[in-house]
């Protein structure tokens, strides 16, 4: 791997704002909104709290990213997030965060998208869904190595430069969001005719869980405390499907003006994809009953609850498109979870760069090659995340993934409030718009989400929890023993 030495070793600033907008909305869209409105409606049963929940997300989604503009305009550096905890919180926190992006936050995302290319990869091609190996302690499919190679393929293509990722992230990006706009515009327009939007709306707010446990359907009412656990506990799944947001500021030494540029990228992309999530699941409402059984042998008696394998966006698809929506959508769905990976895996590689100029990760990880960019941080990323393609279910790298990511944009958030008093007279090109107000609320809404998952989701969060504390001592062994020795 050949390196670059003297003052050429420099990121290059070669990404204007249209570039970081399509970072922003391709790194949030992948497969999540084709599949997770499936569980969020067993969870609270009513189209009303549906709707309710995509819109907490896109308001908690974009007050975050309103907030995360004033550290973006004051730290323009590769990093980003990374950058921004240790100005305001110093080392450890700093290392705890990039180590818990590095094993749980990013490579776990990738793997959970890549994990769900194959998943619909595997509609086209059956045998991805047959066993290619059986250890004994481990089966591996073919779906898993299938995922494994996309991972592969896009970091080599993103280690020869980043106008190679540039360009296949513009590509697919502004490909998924006229496929993604043209199907709810279909959508809505046929399920005008459906009468779905009558039934489903009825009683918009009649609330309650379903379970399918052997075969047994159980439906039980919710009201006060037992609906808002629900709600509180199924809207990760919306959380997931619109993180990854702020991978945008991640890349921040390569975009022109990232002052201005930053906070416009984030706002416009947040906007956007929330808007259209929103959207998708009123097409959704349209297209088929809320309510359904998983005994059902057709996309309407099965409903949004039991689509089959949870994949809504195929079954809604098939109402506009018949029997060749399922494929429609799978491709749809491909091209999209390729086009998420690739800007997931060009900006993660930049945490680790940014950790490693402090010396808080691999040296090595601090070089860039002929092309400029972090090859070896990129290859170390793709190394630990096809390795959770194997161990992880879909669901459960979701969970880890989202629950430890919001642990730290609180932490991030809050650094707003700490560095406006420790740095009063900081330059800040962008300050966080409604402060102290939106900030505040984003916290608020953070905190209680995290708090209704450590209660209803014990198992996921505290292996989430468990990764993020792994990272303390990790630190004092390692980087925290080398700096006393220095």
């Amino acid at each position: 791997m050949s390196t670059v030495t003297g003052n050429e070793q420099e990121l290059k600033r070669s990404l204007n704002w249209v570039d970081a907008t399509m970072m922003v909305a391709g790194s949030m869209i992948g497969s999540g909104i084709f599949i997770v409105s499936a569980d969020m409606s067993r969870a609270v049963g009513s189209a009303g709290y549906l709707l309710l929940l995509w819109i907490i997300t896109g308001l908690i989604t974009v007050f975050a990213a309103l907030s995360y503009g004033e550290l973006a305009g004051m730290m323009p550096k590769a990093g980003g997030q990374f950058v921004y905890i240790q100005r305001a919180y110093g080392n450890l926190i700093a290392f705890v965060y990039g180590w818990t992006v590095f094993t749980v936050i990013q490579t776990g995302v990738i793997a959970a998208v890549a994990v769900a290319f194959a998943k619909f990869s595997g509609i086209f091609f059956p045998v991805l869904n047959e066993n290619a190996a059986d250890l004994g302690f481990l089966k591996i499919s073919f779906g898993q190595l299938w995922a494994i190679l996309s991972i592969v393929l896009l970091t080599f293509i993103n280690s020869r430069g980043v106008s190679n990722g540039k360009l296949l992230q513009t590509a697919f990006t502004s490909t998924k969001l006229i496929a993604l706009a043209g199907l709810i515009v279909l959508g809505i327009v046929v399920g005008m005719k459906t009468g779905y939007f009558a039934t489903n709306f009825t009683n918009p707010f009649d609330a309650s869980t379903t379970s399918n446990k052997d075969g047994v359907l159980t439906i039980v009412p919710l009201a006060g405390l037992a609906l808002i656990g629900a709600m509180g506990s199924t809207i990760i799944n919306s959380l997931f499907s619109c993180d990854a947001w702020n991978n945008v500021t991640f890349i921040a030494a390569e975009i022109k003006d990232p002052k201005r540029n930053i906070p416009r990228s984030l706002f416009l992309g947040t906007l956007l994809v929330t808007g259209l999530y929103l959207l998708a699941n009123i097409a959704y409402l349209g297209l088929l009953p809320l309510h359904g059984l998983p005994t059902a042998t057709d996309v309407v008696g099965r409903g949004i609850q039991f689509a089959e394998n949870d994949r809504v966006g195929a079954a809604a698809a098939s109402m506009i498109f018949g029997n060749t929506g399922l494929y429609i959508m799978a491709g749809l769905i491909m091209l999209s979870t390729f086009g998420c990976n690739n800007g997931l895996i060009l900006a993660g590689a930049r945490v680790y760069y940014a950790m490693s100029k402090e010396n808080l990760f691999f040296k090595k990880a601090g070089s860039l090659n002929a092309r400029h960019v972090p090859a070896f941080a990129l290859w170390v990323q793709c190394a630990w995340a096809c390795a959770l393609c194997l161990t992880g279910t879909y669901k459960d790298l979701v969970n880890y993934a989202t629950f430890a990511s919001m642990i730290f944009y609180i932490i991030t958030i809050a650094g707003v409030f700490i560095l406006r008093k420790k740095e009063p007279d900081t330059e800040r090109p962008y300050k966080a718009f409604g402060y102290p107000l939106i900030p505040a609320l984003y916290i608020l809404a953070a905190f209680a989400v995290c708090a209704i998952l450590i209660i209803y989701d014990a198992r996921n969060t505290g292996f989430g929890l468990l990764c993020v504390a792994l990272g303390i001592p990790v630190y004092y062994l390692t980087v925290g023993k080398a700096k006393k020795v220095e």
